[in-house]
């Protein structure tokens, strides 16, 4: 089991960029692939970005492809996403989640959740 945690989040003007963590917890980390989600008031959760478990492989939401980036440092038990040039569309609740299984962007694919952080990007 991992717990994870989400910080970073924040009112951003559009254009601007924000870098979101999550922190998990316990020693296997590494051997979850990581994805991030958002869900926007009145919308289902959609898949921003996933990691494989090396970092090697990325995957992005065709909504910011090009304009976000996933990372990860194992030694520091820390997934992230980089947002670059935000727009107003932008605006949810971001989460981090864990999963074992490498290459499905459905949420019901993921096991663990973060409480999620704040984005609000304005016009």
């Amino acid at each position: 089991q991992v717990q994870l945690v989400e910080s970073g989040g924040g009112l951003v003007q559009a254009g601007g960029s924000l870098r979101l963590s999550c922190a998990a917890s316990g020693r296997t980390f590494s051997s979850y692939a990581m994805g991030w989600f958002r869900q926007a008031p009145g919308k289902e959760r959609e898949f921003v970005a996933a990691i494989s478990r090396s970092g090697g492989s990325t995957s992005y939401g065709d909504s910011v492809k090009g304009r976000f980036t996933s990372s990860r440092d194992n030694a520091k038990n820390t997934v992230y996403l980089q947002m670059n040039s935000l727009k107003p569309e932008d605006t949810a609740v971001y989460y981090c989640a864990a999963t074992y299984h490498w290459g499905i962007p459905t949420a019901n694919n993921y096991a663990y959740w973060g409480q999620g952080t704040q984005v609000t990007v304005s016009s």
